[in-house]
């Protein structure tokens, strides 16, 4: 496997949640759907890939799987393609990312969640996608400083380099992903497929073996998971 024609890997974004925190905005419009400053959330995602040169989109989906499909369509008037991996229960991460791997080509992926709304480039990834595709390492995380009140906390970052790329582990003082990130396709085509779990406990593994490098992002970035968070950047706030 290599990178697509234009050079940049495909790509992954996570839409299948129920997004029950966001009812009654989610009982008939899948959470991806939802308007977040002009345009449906996910839209950001896929306008901002296609713009540093990824032309192939991996999306799972699950609940109202087949709005969302009608919504986006088969990628042609983002200037991209549009795969689907339709779960029909979701699977969590794990099993998302596992299952839609049947449709990657490339030897790394960009992995996006599509609830999360921020200014990140993602033209940042393309270097550690080069590294990963180079043998050097499984994956690499953005991270944010933890939101307080919220999950979050599962890694630590150091040896940062001047462009800011350190290493992730397990200590202290605990930072958040951002749920950005690459992660190489191999091992994510190795893990059963169809079947329902967490990535968290494999990238533990990763980090323990000082197989991952990750960045902080400190610009704006929100977890979208309620109604209240809809509003506020519909609103104008963000966290910065």
């Amino acid at each position: 496997m290599s990178a697509s024609p234009s050079g940049v890997p495909d790509a992954m974004i996570l839409a299948a949640g129920r997004g029950e925190r966001m009812r009654p905005l989610t009982d008939r419009l899948p959470k991806p759907l939802i308007r977040v400053r002009g345009e449906p959330l996910i839209e950001h995602h896929v306008r901002k890939l296609v713009a540093i040169g990824v032309r192939r989109i991996v999306i799972n989906v699950s609940y109202l799987a087949d709005v969302l499909q009608t919504a986006l369509g088969d990628g042609s008037r983002f200037g991209c393609e549009l795969i689907y991996s339709v779960e029909a229960e979701p699977l969590e991460s794990g099993g998302g990312v596992a299952t839609a791997s049947a449709y990657f080509r490339s030897t790394s992926v960009l992995i996006i969640s599509a609830d999360i709304y921020s200014d990140f480039d993602y033209a940042r990834l393309l270097a550690p996608a080069a590294a990963i595709e180079k043998g050097r390492q499984r994956a690499h995380f953005v991270m944010v400083p933890p939101t307080p009140g919220e999950p979050g906390g599962e890694f630590a970052l150091d040896e940062r380099s001047n462009d800011g790329v350190g290493r992730i582990h397990t200590g202290e003082p605990r930072l958040t992903l951002a749920n950005i990130g690459v992660l190489a396709t191999a091992p994510c085509q190795a893990w059963p497929r169809g079947v329902r779990f967490k990535l968290l406990p494999h990238y533990q593994q990763w980090a323990a073996a000082d197989e991952v490098t990750g960045e902080l992002f400190t610009g704006p970035w929100r977890n979208v998971t309620s109604v209240a968070d809809v509003e506020a950047l519909n609103s104008g706030g963000i966290r910065q």
